[in-house]
């Protein structure tokens, strides 16, 4: 699935049949503050198209915290006005894989899509059974339908797999300086992750929990 982050509704139309007629999946936002919440909430999507300028704020913020977070590898192609040279350095310096000028051809927006989705190839990780695909997770083959915590947990883990993760590393790394969130948030959490594991893969069950100490991913 293709996020579509664009407040202009004739763009955005087009875009959208552009990329539906060539096969893909696209959810349309048209304000940032909905595009976060997608983000936040729901599956991660396999690629943003991401326009800078919108009603409640500016894409280019949105590309930095992505960068920082649980989704730093989902492929970005930006949208703008402007074509100047520093502004597209400026938003490719920020995290974007891609940077499109408008106006643009739909046709060519499509095959920058199809060319960095064929970059974003799939990367073994440690032999667990995990395959990481930019912001794509799948266990022996089976694609994981995660929400961007759930991602940002596994992630982690991932990284340095058999090492135990405190609950306050995890805190950290995925959820940020959320005042909300505590020791049974990760706990949840965790358990909705192991539950959507074992549905992909019943004979395994990957996280060990330390009790008194955190979680780790072992063989």
């Amino acid at each position: 699935m293709i996020l579509l982050l664009e407040d202009d509704p004739a763009i955005a139309d087009t875009v959208a049949f552009a990329l539906r007629r060539e096969g893909f999946d696209v959810e349309h936002r048209g304000w940032l503050a909905e595009a976060r919440e997608r983000l936040r909430s729901g599956p991660p999507p396999e690629l943003l198209v991401l326009d800078i300028g919108l009603p409640d704020g500016n894409g280019l913020d949105l590309c930095r915290e992505l960068r920082g977070g649980p989704l730093q590898y989902l492929p970005v192609i930006m949208l703008s006005a402007r074509s100047d040279e520093m502004d597209r350095v400026l938003g490719l310096e920020l995290g974007a894989d891609d940077y499109l000028a408008k106006p643009f051809s739909p046709r060519e927006l499509v095959a920058r899509v199809r060319a960095l989705l064929r970059r974003a190839q799939p990367v073994p990780a440690m032999n667990h059974g995990f395959t990481v695909d930019g912001s794509r997770v799948r266990l022996d083959g089976q694609l994981l339908n995660l929400t961007k915590l759930e991602l940002g947990l596994l992630l982690k883990l991932l990284a340095a797999p058999q090492r135990i993760h405190s609950r306050d590393t995890l805190l950290d790394a995925v959820w940020g300086t959320s005042a909300d969130s505590g020791d049974r948030t990760v706990d949840t959490h965790i358990k909705t992750l192991r539950a959507k594991l074992r549905e992909a893969a019943p004979a395994r069950d990957p996280i060990k929990t330390h009790r008194g100490l955190g979680y780790s991913l072992e063989p």
